[in-house]
């Protein structure tokens, strides 16, 4: 009998998720929309990163930041499902799975994010000081798609070392209003659509890099 994890795994292979949308635009530092394809179609079997040190602390810590965020914002009530998916009414192909979701005072809901992030240098975090890096915000742009919610929050864990092995630990917090992403929320989903029929067509796509 399958666990729910790898029900949830299975699922996941079905559309597009989340952590995928930035490689469906061409805009992922870690995978290519070629490469997303081929593993949709099962040409290929993703990697399983879950024993990556980074990967391992960012689950390990999401618990204590959505604590944290929280405490930090009471006027939130925050609901929490580890395998629930939420998929667009309209393309059930998009789904995402929320590190949390929001309920304002006013009955607005919304989106909670979680990343931990370790900058390494001055253009990492020139990223999160202007404000997050592109392909985070492709991702806050997919669970709009998929949720339909009215506001997201992306609480961010920065760490930053200094001379000495001075390690100091920064949490920011971004606040995103649908309304004002619209526009991109219709890219996102133009290229997510036209992405599957690729898939469902078995058709593969033109490489898509990133601009220089």
């Amino acid at each position: 009998m399958q666990s729910q994890r790898e029900q949830w795994l299975e699922a996941r292979r079905s559309g597009i998720g989340a952590s995928d949308a930035a490689s469906v635009l061409g805009l992922s530092p870690y995978k290519t929309n070629v490469q997303l394809w081929e593993e949709k179609i099962g040409k290929t079997i993703p990697s399983d990163i879950s024993d990556n040190p980074a990967i391992a602390y960012g689950k390990a810590a999401e618990e204590v930041l959505r604590e944290l965020f929280k405490l930090h914002f009471p006027e939130y009530t925050v609901e929490y499902d580890e395998f629930g998916m939420v998929y667009n009414p309209e393309h059930s192909f998009i789904f995402a799975t929320l590190d949390g979701s929001l309920t304002d005072a006013n009955g607005r809901r919304g989106i909670l994010e979680i990343k931990t992030a370790e900058l390494r240098n001055g253009a990492a975090w020139s990223e999160w000081s202007d404000g997050i890096p592109q392909h985070y915000y492709i991702q806050v742009l997919h669970q709009f798609l998929a949720t339909g919610y009215d506001f997201a929050v992306l609480c961010a864990e920065l760490k930053t070392s200094k001379a000495g092995n001075n390690v100091n630990y920064t949490i920011k917090h971004y606040f995103f209003e649908r309304e004002q992403c619209a526009e991109d929320i219709q890219t996102v989903k133009q290229a997510e659509i036209e992405f599957w029929e690729k898939v469902k067509s078995d058709t593969k796509p033109n490489l898509i890099l990133p601009s220089i």
